[in-house]
């Protein structure tokens, strides 16, 4: 893969997002990170920014209540991520945010993508950084495939042996970069990709997915309209917006469905999410 030919494309059409302004902390970084799993980075900008205002710092984001915290999520989906950076601001104390990948993978909520990305982008340790675009170029460009269904752990040492042993981090971000933009799921634009001329892909002809691997990719899409997660969000609306404890009746009005509605109240609270005080009334916890 000719890491040149990638950089080059990348100088040329690396998005202006605001968490790779000099200036953006490891803190930062790893807010960035969470938000942005399973939510376009359109949507996550403008939150991500309004947030860095109001706590520029993990310190000040811990001292934040836990409704202050989802109120300020919105509507980014998943607010189970909100909580968790809460968890993870609380247990670093004063402490900073480590560097090193295995230190990352001890605080809350940080998995094995996000360690690596808060080390590599913005502490610059040359480690891969494997997320579902970068599998998509290396799948295409490399094997001459479409991404396979499932992740594998041998694809971080596939990707490692791509990184140059200068510039690795901004590499990666132009891996990822490629794979956001160009190499697409569904629409790649070819044409346009740095790596068109020596893409095994490109080469075999475009095939097709094998059927088993398509099947189980269209099994992977989560459907939205009508689901338990709908519900959950309607849900949470309501309790964003009062500014006191409301009744069941004015959650009973979000959806006609009444076991199903029943069944999403419930898991919210299951997952520290909403809570009903003693007379009866539901809330965001405290």
């Amino acid at each position: 893969m000719d890491t040149h030919k990638i950089l080059a494309w990348f100088d040329a059409n690396e998005r202006d997002l605001p968490w790779r302004r000099p200036g953006t902390t490891a803190w930062g970084v790893l807010v960035s990170e969470v938000m942005s799993q399973q939510t376009p980075v359109a949507r996550v900008a403008p939150v991500w920014e309004e947030w860095m205002l109001r706590w520029p710092t993990h310190e000040d984001f811990a001292a934040a209540s836990k409704a202050e915290v989802l109120r300020a999520w919105g509507k980014l989906g998943y607010p189970r991520r909100a909580l968790r950076l809460w968890e993870c601001a609380r247990t670093l104390g004063t402490a900073p945010v480590p560097d090193e990948v295995d230190q990352l993978l001890e605080l809350p909520g940080v998995g094995d993508y996000t360690a690596r990305a808060v080390a590599c982008f913005h502490f610059g340790h040359n480690v891969p950084v494997v997320d579902t675009n970068v599998r998509r170029v290396y799948a295409r460009a490399v094997e001459g495939n479409f991404l396979a269904a499932n992740p594998s752990k041998r694809e971080l040492a596939q990707v490692a042996a791509l990184l140059p042993r200068r510039g690795g981090p901004r590499f990666s971000a132009a891996l990822m970069e490629l794979g956001a933009l160009v190499c697409t799921a569904r629409s790649p634009q070819c044409a346009a990709c740095p790596l068109q001329n020596e893409c095994a892909w490109v080469k075999a002809g475009q095939p097709e997915p094998l059927a088993a691997d398509a099947a189980k990719a269209k099994a992977r899409v989560q459907k939205f309209a009508g689901t338990d997660r709908q519900v959950r969000g309607l849900i949470m609306d309501v309790l964003r917006r009062a500014p006191h404890p409301v009744p069941k009746a004015e959650l009973d009005v979000v959806w006609p469905d009444a076991a199903q509605r029943s069944r999403a109240l419930f898991s919210l609270i299951e997952d520290g999410l909403a809570e009903q005080n003693s007379a009866g009334l539901f809330h965001l916890p405290k």
